[in-house]
């Protein structure tokens, strides 16, 4: 089938410049939100708003920039306390042509969107879509530059919960976890300023009210949004709750929008445990693998490996210990993508030594620990928003279940352990789920094109064939074993096919398979 072209004049006219930015809104303006809709963005230096070490190198690349946008903390009460969400800002290269800007979000949840953009600003130097867009990064409410930050564990908490097997020694072990997940609700409302009502509000419910004031501020009538992962839910529910404010979606690496948690979970399961295996496959041809040369036998060699760590962590020159959790999570980090498996595999070569410096490091990229030992708000924030954004599950039966479905998918992540019904923190969350599993209902939106990975650990295929699917759009198959490809693994073919539809709205030909 041909390539389809949206039939859209605000795909090629020129957005007004963002400059100055508004003094009138652009677009729709939702009653009582006019003066957070015409506001002017004040851009300058990016360093005030670095928080660690991470961001402060990231926020120092050439032509960015950095803003606040206003926001109300509950839209239910626009004229009550107001919040921020930080931006940070790439410049079309040709602003003769430019048709507005690419607003965009890396996942989660509580990923740096600022972050996202300062990294992906030199992949789009010398492309059509760097020429013709801003490219605009948010950090989601109560994340990363955002004021203010959700708060639940100090940096020394965090640390300690890491290492703290207690809830894994086969004693009273559903009581340790639970115990462990009450007081971590009951510190995030106490922590986080405005308290409870600042949890209430920080879902994708309110993140994409956020946006479409954003989008006004940034003077474009329609958004044009480029959303991973978890961000893809972001996407869907924008359309959804403003669906006539959609100029064009990119959604790579999908959530199913109708999975709850413990499906959702299953899920991730297949996915980590696929790639696990690729992962397998590729070792086992090296004359180096710290799993053997028999693949067979692989997930044997690996518990063999981390299930020792249950009783007795690797010690560490920095004093901290490499503990069974952070052992298979710096694992699961390696999975996202194939560059990090040599990582892995001599991370594995050297616990098997008695060393964990390198697993650890794995661990901490997941985490975003810092070298100087201080977290972002990343990890934090993705318990927080995933608790108001769905129902809890607290049945315990289905709890049980569902764990024992998981590590029957991803063989290599089971401790040996019984599956356990401990309930999370989501079940003693202090304030009420905002949203629900459901098919969005976008009808009206211009084609969104779905990004899907064929063998992504962490957002299974499948769910991205669900989303094209539920949003009427176009679905784009990426055949490797990774998480996410645009603009990311460099393939010339997935970052072509997004160019043309985000600057043009050209759709790939039905069943584009690239490899």
């Amino acid at each position: 089938m041909a390539a389809t072209l949206l039939l859209l004049s605000s795909l090629t006219a020129c957005s007004s410049s963002a400059d100055d930015g508004p003094t009138v809104p652009a677009g729709p303006v939702p009653e009582g939100l006019e003066e957070f809709y015409s506001q002017r963005l004040e851009w300058g230096d990016c360093a005030p708003y670095a928080k660690d070490a991470t961001a402060r190198q990231a926020f120092a690349g050439e032509g960015l920039e950095c803003a606040r946008l206003t926001v109300p903390l509950s839209y239910s009460e626009p004229q009550g306390t107001t919040i921020t969400v930080g931006l940070l800002r790439k410049r079309a290269s040709d602003p003769d042509n430019r048709i507005g800007s690419l607003v965009l979000n890396p996942g989660g949840p509580g990923g740096s969107g600022m972050s996202a953009a300062a990294q992906l600003s030199t992949a789009v130097e010398n492309t059509e879509l760097g020429e013709r867009f801003d490219l605009v990064g948010f950090d989601p409410r109560g994340i990363g530059a955002s004021e203010p930050t959700v708060k639940c564990l100090t940096d020394a908490e965090m640390d300690a919960d890491r290492a703290d097997m207690t809830a894994m020694d086969g004693v009273d072990d559903v009581a340790d976890a639970e115990r462990e997940a009450k007081e971590f609700a009951a510190k995030c409302a106490e922590r986080t300023p405005h308290g409870e009502k600042m949890l209430a509000n920080l879902g994708t419910r309110d993140v994409v009210r956020d946006m479409d004031v954003l989008r006004s501020a940034l003077g474009d009538e329609k958004l044009t949004y480029l959303g991973y992962s978890y961000g893809t839910r972001i996407g869907y529910t924008y359309a959804e709750t403003f669906p006539r404010n959609v100029r064009a979606l990119l959604l790579d690496g999908a959530l199913d929008p109708e999975q709850d948690m413990l499906d959702s979970l299953v899920a991730q399961a297949e996915g980590f445990g696929g790639t696990f295996g690729k992962f397998v496959e590729w070792c086992v041809t090296r004359p180096d693998c710290a799993l053997g040369s028999n693949a067979d036998t692989a997930v044997q060699a690996y518990q063999d490996l981390v299930r020792p760590l249950l009783d007795e962590p690797v010690k560490l020159p920095d004093g901290r210990v490499l503990s069974y959790e952070d052992a298979t999570t710096g694992t699961v980090a390696a999975l996202y993508s194939k560059q990090l498996w040599p990582s892995l595999n001599r991370g594995l070569a050297t616990l098997a030594e008695g060393e964990g410096t390198l697993m650890m490091a794995l661990a901490d990229t997941y985490y975003e620990r810092g070298p100087d030992g201080k977290y972002s708000s990343t990890q934090t924030g993705l318990v927080a928003i995933r608790c108001v954004d769905d129902p809890p599950v607290t049945d315990r039966e289905s709890i049980e279940a569902a764990q024992a479905e998981y590590l029957e998918k991803a063989e290599f992540l089971d401790p040996g352990l019984p599956p356990s019904s401990a309930r999370d923190a989501c079940a003693f969350w202090p304030v009420e789920h905002t949203s629900e599993p459901h098919l969005p209902d976008v009808e009206g939106i211009p084609p969104t094109l779905v990004v899907s990975t064929t063998n992504d650990p962490a957002t299974p295929y499948q769910a991205g064939v669900n989303l094209a699917k539920a949003m009427g759009g176009r679905l784009l198959t990426f055949e490797g074993a990774q998480h996410t490809a645009f603009l990311s693994v460099g393939n010339e073919c997935v970052d072509r096919a997004g160019i043309a539809y985000l600057v043009h709205g050209t759709l790939p030909p039905e069943g584009t398979r690239c490899r």
